[in-house]
């Protein structure tokens, strides 16, 4: 069993077990204890009902842009076709190729965090699902990240676009932003993502769409929305 850090533990007896808290509080409790050298990432992670009256279990996956940014770096490539590289290339990119670019992604020498890649060219990278499909990486229409409008996504997912998909028991979490965010812009931020995923709810699912709801930072304690 993993050891908790002196740090660890002195944060746990900080948490109140006997009073309700706003997720403002909790907000604000979060960015307090939140004492690293770092900036921390403050996130959400949710606990939804997949069970569907008809057909099988239900799969969330899409993406939110949080109205104050994630503040998250992401280090953005476009793959496209040759007479496109100039374009992407003043879109704001950090990578931009063609069939080098391929070539890069089939030897596994890369370090971007995410890739956009244009509609002609998802046919060239299909074959490589196998490498950037654990990563999160493969170019898909429904998450904006393959399209002709290049510096639109690019400036889309600089700002603040975030994926999120749930796992196989109902769990998803996401960034909702940093602790150097105000509370206020971090609380902005979580209503928003919440009320973003609520609304992707399908009509095949009954009762409450999300059960639970926690909140914590990158090096610190959780704490659940609604708990006293």
């Amino acid at each position: 069993m993993k050891k908790k850090s002196k740090r660890y533990k002195s944060l746990i007896k900080l948490k109140p077990n006997d009073k309700k808290l706003s997720v403002k509080e909790i907000l604000d409790l979060v960015k307090k204890n939140s004492n690293t050298k770092f900036d921390e990432s403050i996130d959400v992670s949710l606990r939804i009902n997949l069970k569907q009256s008809k057909g099988g279990d239900f799969s969330l996956r899409t993406v939110v842009k949080l109205p104050n940014g994630s503040g998250k770096k992401e280090i953005v490539a476009v793959l496209c076709e040759p007479d496109k590289i100039t374009d992407a290339k003043k879109s704001g990119a950090d990578l931009v190729g063609s069939e080098d670019l391929i070539e890069k992604i089939a030897a596994k020498k890369f370090n971007f965090t995410k890739l956009i890649c244009t509609p002609s060219m998802m046919g060239k990278i299909g074959k490589h699902g196998k490498v950037l499909g654990p990563k999160g990486l493969m170019p898909n229409p429904k998450l904006g990240t393959v399209s002709n409008d290049i510096e639109k996504c690019v400036k889309e997912i600089k700002s603040g676009l975030v994926e999120i998909r749930n796992d196989k028991d109902g769990n998803l979490a996401s960034t909702i932003g940093r602790k150097s965010l105000t509370t206020d812009k971090l609380l902005e931020n979580f209503n928003f993502f919440i009320e973003s995923v609520k609304k992707e709810k399908p009509d095949t699912i009954k009762g409450e769409f999300i059960k639970n709801t926690f909140i914590t930072s990158t090096m610190g304690v959780s704490y659940k929305v609604g708990a006293k």
